[in-house]
């Protein structure tokens, strides 16, 4: 895993970081070998951009080539970032609980505590979603790519065990050690060897339609089965964490 090179563009961010990790295809278990660096995280507006007529860049985002690495780099402000937890966002919180860390802080690590209280059975919706568009892409193209497929089975195996056990497990390699499907490592291989937008030549589409079809059911029943609670508990908390950071911002300035 790259991390060294990605490091200048962290710091060059023009506001203090509260965390910043990777995402996409390599938090994923399959990155091609052109694949890009989603790098994801979150950025503290001062006092003086949040309070004023002018609100400073809620988002912001960087697109570039450095040390021939491609990178994309998106952040969200604090209260953004926070507010995306309480609305069952599960691409949040696949970015918060990323093992591949470039910046932390440890009100990072007070808010990844605190980020526990807002998973919620509802976040199933968000998989569901996620899965129903990857197969649609993946359904309609003329050649089926690798890339869509995968993430089907990544996104719905995601959703089932975060419904099952509460906790973010995004990598797909490390989710079928669990469910064991045996045609995921194939499909792995192929993505690890081949371009981002690699083809199934000889793809079966009725049986990973099947596939499909069986672990959506998985998923509407994990979720309906599923101990979490009905919504966020630790909003709160949230806005405990929050002031305080605008407070520390200001007190630097």
């Amino acid at each position: 895993m790259v991390i060294a090179p990605l490091l200048p563009v962290i710091s060059d961010q023009p506001y203090p970081l509260l965390f910043a990790t990777i995402s996409g295809a390599h938090l994923y278990g399959f990155p091609s070998p052109d694949s890009d660096y989603d790098l994801r995280g979150s950025h503290i507006l001062p006092v003086s951009e949040v309070v004023g007529l002018d609100i400073g860049r809620e988002t912001i985002e960087v697109s570039e080539v450095r040390n021939n690495l491609e990178i994309d780099l998106v952040t969200h402000d604090v209260k953004k970032f926070f507010s995306l937890l309480l609305r069952k966002n599960g691409y949040v919180l696949e970015q918060l609980y990323s093992p591949l860390i470039l910046h932390t802080t440890p009100e990072y690590e007070e808010l990844k505590e605190i980020a526990k209280g807002c998973i919620t059975r509802h976040h199933s919706h968000h998989y569901f979603g996620f899965a129903n568009t990857q197969w649609r892409l993946f359904e309609k193209e003329d050649t089926h790519r690798v890339k869509p497929l995968l993430y089907v089975y990544r996104v719905l195996l995601t959703g089932i065990h975060l419904m099952q056990t509460g906790g973010i497990e995004a990598n797909l390699l490390h989710l079928n050690k669990t469910f064991k499907l045996p045609y995921i490592p194939e499909l792995i291989e192929r993505k690890l060897a081949g371009a981002e937008k690699s083809v199934l030549e000889d793809a079966d589409i009725a049986f990973y339609q099947g596939e499909f079809d069986r672990l959506r059911g998985e998923l509407e029943e994990a979720s309906q089965s599923s101990h979490l609670p009905e919504s966020p508990s630790t909003k709160d908390a949230l806005n405990d964490l929050l002031v305080r950071l605008r407070m520390a911002s200001f007190a630097k300035t």
